[in-house]
């Protein structure tokens, strides 16, 4: 998408855009090569992207399992995304994925690290004790901000994911009751 615009991404961008909102990649990209405004730079994007979803996407088989054993025993579960609701949608149904409270990137007020969209879900859900399973720094920071226990999910060796209350490389339904257990106190 950059390629026009004679800029060729980094691995220091895409770490500077993992887990972030599409306002904050466009700013940041914006930054390092002439792009037109967001409204216009979204259609070629989303386009790229959604091709992309549709032909290369496959969800990682232990986020599968820990869904359905969640279900299995009737512990409620929610998505919060940084994603803008088309793309969450998109990638939930390509995925084959539904839940009963998901919440988009820009539903809320303050994107990740922000706790905003984990206190929503979290509120949506009607729980009084919540784990957030996260990917990504600022995911991980959104979760610590929320005062939410927070498994890092190490998917590759350099996921920024160290101050996870629990680090792991696979996600377990052991590894989440465990946090569960432990006490957290939301923010307002």
């Amino acid at each position: 998408m950059l390629a026009p615009f004679g800029y060729e991404v980094t691995d220091e961008d895409l770490e500077a855009c993992v887990g972030r909102s599409f306002a904050h990649t466009h700013a940041y990209l914006s930054t390092k090569a002439p792009l037109p405004d967001a409204a216009s730079v979204w259609p070629v994007m989303s386009g790229e992207l959604y091709a992309l979803i549709d032909t290369e996407l496959r969800p990682f088989e232990d986020a599968l399992t820990a869904v359905a054993e969640l279900r299995e025993r009737a512990i409620p579960v929610a998505v919060a995304s940084g994603s803008v609701r088309e793309r969450l949608d998109r990638t939930l149904a390509r995925a084959g994925l539904a839940f009963e409270v998901t919440i988009a990137g820009d539903e809320v007020s303050h994107a990740k690290p922000a706790p905003d969209m984990f206190l929503l879900a979290a509120r949506r859900l009607g729980v009084e004790r919540c784990v957030v399973i996260e990917d990504s720094g600022p995911g991980v920071a959104a979760g610590i901000a929320a005062g939410m226990p927070t498994l890092g999910v190490r998917r590759t060796p350099t996921s920024a994911v160290d101050e996870a209350t629990l680090v792991v490389e696979r996600i377990t339904v052991d590894a989440i009751l465990e946090l569960g257990s432990r006490p957290w106190t939301p923010v307002d």
